[in-house]
């Protein structure tokens, strides 16, 4: 995957932020295409939801102070990305090989989805009431 204007928000933190959370997804990748999964998993997983956490909040506080009508909503599905996210690594650390298929689906998903689709919905919020 690659950083693309259809990912952008209009928000240079933000976005820088989608930037990182796009590489280690493609570290992810990287690592399962080489078959260095089960060794190198935990750490990304670790990276990828520590980018996660941060991202999300960001979003979340520029979206309380802008008074996105949309909040309660998109925070939901924060926490249901990070639940799931939990439960990955949960698997992961009791050594469930069948988890990183599963993840790689979960990202991929999670990228189109979210990134291109749920927060394009704030995203135009922003633009309207002049936060960049």
């Amino acid at each position: 995957m690659s950083w693309s204007n259809k990912f952008s928000v209009g928000v240079k933190t933000l976005d820088d932020q989608h930037r990182n959370i796009i590489e280690s997804l493609n570290e992810l990748h990287a690592a399962a295409m080489k078959g260095q999964m089960k060794e190198v998993a935990g750490s990304l997983l670790a990276k990828l939801i520590s980018y996660a956490r941060e991202h999300f909040s960001a979003e979340e506080r520029l979206m309380e102070s802008a008074k996105f009508p949309g909040l309660a909503e998109h925070r939901a599905k924060h926490q249901e990305l990070a639940g799931k996210a939990g439960v990955f690594i949960s698997r992961h650390e009791k050594g469930d090989a069948t988890v990183y298929i599963e993840l790689l689906h979960f990202v991929r998903d999670w990228q189109t989805k979210h990134m291109q689709n749920e927060d394009q919905e704030y995203a135009r919020w922003f633009s309207a009431h002049g936060v960049h």
